[in-house]
């Protein structure tokens, strides 16, 4: 089988480079890139990527040697038709190590036709470092490398107007957009970029706040063989995703209207405000994913959907889901119960093998933005913890503790000072200890959490019952106490096809 390439897969077509992508994992290129490609084929947007990698080592290497192109493999329901589609994305041109390339880096902002910028480098991505320098090669944070860009932009058009950039954040961050633009002016302020610079930045360039929704297993290891066998070519970074898409942003219609995604028949919003969509999905999709992967892979489960086809586990997925997560937000009760309907029915796609172990990269930020919001409200509201929610915690830091399940190390995925953190608090092997020893971390959360009534004491409690009897019995206990739900639900579950 031949290797993929422009040239084995007869790719003639090319387009101008007008958009700056930061990020060359399976999300972007299953989200971003894929509704590039819509536009590119439906409303004639005719514009290619140039992905940076934002970290040192990564995966460019693979997309250079493949010419950029990749398949994406969309797999679930529509309508109630079933739909398994293979589509060859040609949007990347090329793509560079800033570490390693950062001359040509640079070279990017003196491209004229250069007009949007898009991330995804994970909630810790957008970040302000203080020891990054302007004359770093590159920054080592994102928004520094992205600073640095602009500043060289901004001197090579000598301050043009009409060649500021229009900025799409795709980190799961509320007002990811505010966030990232708050700290680009930490940075030229620091660097002392001047007057004009700020200026430029502030009336030219537009940093806007997005949220993005898209489940995105990955590399499909399940089914390779049998996709590899349709397209007939070697492809390394084919990339699997459900049907659903959603892209919202925060901004107004002349930037709609340079991104004609409506056109296209995306499923993307140009809105006033993405408040009510953002805390709608972070609480009701992120939020129960990133307490779900830990319990699961503890309790012997690999895949998403096999959580929602276990007696216990799934009874875990949807107290936290309808008992906690829904009587924290604002919205209709009737709304709000359909969309956690539609959540339950993406994550038991037939067709998805979403790994576990894919969501727990970064694990704590991630509870830090998508849960601990939930955890505060639900103690306001009613005047006790979310049991739910503080054992997901618990089963985050257990598997953080590493060792082994079954035949298989358990390598936690994070920042380095996070990890270091918990293999000493685990050393002393004092459940007391860990929990405020974690909670305690400001680093992490911002704030000591130990100030959160009841928070250390049941954290502790948890770290121990799991310990003692093992993650499902821990799970099957305030399942079928806390609740009852093994006797009866006052709610109803959803009926799933086993």
């Amino acid at each position: 089988m031949e290797k993929l390439n422009r040239q084995t897969a007869n790719i003639t077509t090319s387009y101008p480079e007008r958009i700056i992508q930061f990020g060359e994992g399976n999300f972007l290129r299953a989200f971003i890139d894929w509704i590039v490609y819509n536009m590119n084929q439906k409303a004639d947007f005719n514009s290619s990527v140039v992905v940076v990698q934002p970290l040192p080592n990564g995966m460019i290497d693979m997309l250079n040697d493949q010419d950029g192109l990749y398949h994406v493999n969309l797999q679930g329901l529509s309508k109630g038709e079933t739909v398994n589609s293979i589509e060859l994305i040609d949007v990347i041109s090329r793509s560079m190590n800033p570490y390693t390339q950062f001359d040509e880096y640079l070279k990017l902002a003196e491209q004229p036709e250069i007009r949007f910028v898009v991330s995804n480098t994970t909630e810790a991505g957008i970040a302000f470092d203080d020891t990054c320098k302007l004359d770093d090669a590159p920054a080592s944070s994102y928004p520094g490398k992205l600073t640095q860009l602009l500043f060289h932009r901004f001197k090579t058009f000598n301050g043009a107007a009409d060649k500021g950039l229009i900025i799409f954040p795709c980190e799961l961050i509320f007002h990811n957009g505010t966030e990232l633009k708050k700290t680009i002016n930490q940075y030229i302020e620091l660097w002392e970029l001047g007057a004009d610079f700020q200026h430029w930045f502030d009336t030219a360039c537009g940093v806007y706040s997005t949220l993005v929704d898209r489940i995105v297993p990955g590399y499909p290891r399940e089914t390779i063989n049998e996709i590899l066998e349709r397209i007939q070519l070697e492809d390394k970074l084919v990339v699997q995703a459900e049907i659903f898409h959603l892209l919202v942003i925060e901004a107004p219609k002349s930037v709609a209207k340079e991104f004609p995604a409506d056109k296209a028949g995306l499923n993307v919003l140009f809105v006033p405000d993405e408040k009510p969509y953002h805390e709608r999905k972070v609480t009701l999709l992120n939020g129960p994913h990133t307490v779900l992967a830990p319990v699961a892979y503890l309790s012997g489960l690999n895949i998403v959907k096999e959580s929602l086809r276990d007696d216990v586990i799934s009874k875990f997925v949807y107290m936290v889901m309808y008992k906690e997560l829904i009587a924290t937000l604002d919205l209709p009760k009737k709304e709000l119960m359909k969309f956690a309907e539609d959540v339950l029915e993406r994550f038991n796609n037939p067709f998805v093998h979403h790994m576990v172990t894919s969501i727990m990269l970064n694990s704590f930020p991630k509870y830090k933005t998508r849960d601990l919001p939930g955890l505060k409200k639900y103690l306001e509201r009613k005047g006790t913890l979310p049991v739910g929610l503080v054992l997901g915690l618990a089963a985050i830091i257990t598997y953080y503790k590493g060792g082994k399940r079954g035949n298989t190390e358990i390598v936690p995925n994070d920042d380095k000072a996070i990890v270091d953190l918990l293999k000493i608090l685990w050393s002393i092997n004092d459940f007391d200890v860990i929990a405020k020893g974690v909670l305690a971390a400001e680093f992490i959360w911002g704030e000591n959490l130990n100030e959160i009534p009841g928070l250390t004491e049941k954290l502790s409690f948890y770290l121990k019952l799991i310990d003692e009897f093992g993650m499902k019995e821990a799970v099957r206990s305030i399942v079928s106490k806390r609740y009852n739900l093994s006797v009866k639900m006052d709610f109803e579950l959803p009926k799933f096809e086993l």
